[in-house]
This record gives structure tokens, sequence and C-alpha cells, in this order.
């Protein structure tokens, strides 16, 4: 497999031999692979050619990514790149059909100490607390934080509301001289950062 196979190539090798008819038609049935990973697992059984293993395998796909993308940020290794933080956020956090408010813990010289899902909300909005954020933050001795949410709608255009929370936080965490390094907003396959927008 390479990067020119199509999801049907892809779908089909996981699925195993004389499946490439069925991995079409279930691509078609659900609007293709982010619809057919997020399908009901008796919609999948109940496919042409799909059984019970074949449907545990497909469901268990986007929990793998997420593991796997889970470990480009793994706990004591410093961050490489702000790529590589956008990446473990799209895995966590683009799928959700609710808003999710995490903290991304770092040390002095940006190693992750600990990442933390902090306020859950509702489809279109979620309450935050700057001093929850805080008190997070000083038990894990955290000298920078990155934050993030997601927003179900896919659209990662900050709002007001967004700018507003951060403002209140980076005052927040710099009374106990803790710095924000930046506020990603996830949608559908991209992130913003409020930092490279001059927003922090």
């Amino acid at each position: 497999m390479n990067n020119d196979s199509t999801d049907a190539d892809l779908l089909a090798a996981l699925l195993g031999r004389g499946s490439g008819e069925a991995a079409s038609d279930l691509l078609d049935r659900f609007g293709g692979l982010r619809g057919l990973l997020h399908a009901d697992a008796g919609d999948i059984v109940a496919c042409h050619g799909i059984g019970t293993a074949r449907a545990i395998a497909i469901r268990a796909l986007p929990e793998l990514a997420r593991r796997y993308f889970s470990e480009s940020l793994p706990s004591g290794e410093a961050i490489r790149s702000p790529a590589d933080t956008e990446v473990f956020l799209k895995a966590r956090m683009r799928h959700l059909d609710h808003e999710l408010f995490c903290c991304l813990f770092l040390d002095n010289r940006h190693r992750v100490l600990r990442f933390d899902e902090l306020f859950r909300g509702t489809i279109d909005g979620t309450s935050v607390y700057p001093r929850e954020v805080v008190k997070e933050a000083l038990a894990v001795n955290a000298a920078a934080v990155i934050l993030a949410h997601n927003h179900p709608s896919g659209v990662a255009e900050p709002s007001q509301a967004d700018e507003r929370i951060t403002r209140r936080l980076k005052s927040a965490l710099e009374l106990v001289d803790i710095r924000l390094l930046d506020h990603l907003i996830i949608g559908d396959g991209r992130a913003t950062s409020l930092a490279r927008r001059g927003l922090i």
C-alpha cells in the first residue's frame, strides 16, 4: 500500500481477500471513510459481504488512529513542532459531536507533562472556568499551556467568545507565572491557531 492507494484499496486490504467490491459498497453507502468509521456496528454488519468480524475490525480503526497519534506527543517528550501538536489534537478531537475543551500542560523545556480534557459541552458550546485551568496547571507544575477546543460544526474560525476566554485564561495564568503558548480551534480537518492570528 502507498500514497496512491484509494480509500477502497486500503479498506479492502484491511477486510481481506475478495473484499474489493464490499469495500467500495461500504464507502458508497456511508458517504466515504469518515461516515463509515462513525457508523453503527449493526448498520455495517447489515451490508452484503460484511460479517461480525469485519465490522469489529472497521469499528476498531478510529480508536487505533487516536492511539497512534496520541503517541506523537508522549508524556515527557518535548514538542517537536506546532504541526505535531495540531496532528495530535485533530486526531483526538475532530470526530466529536460535542464541544470539548482541553489543555496540554508543558514544562519549561516544552516537554509534555499531561493532556487533560477539562470541560465538556454541547454541540454548540461549553463553559470554561479559568480557575480550574490554573488549578490543574499548578497541580502538574506546568510552566506553559496550550489550550484546544473543537467546533463540532467543522468550522475552525474563532468566535468572539473564544477570543474573550483566551484573554481571560492568559491573564489568569500570567498571575501564577505560567505562559499561554497557543489556543487551537479544531475543525473538520484543520486547526486554527490564535497565536498565529496574533490573538495571544
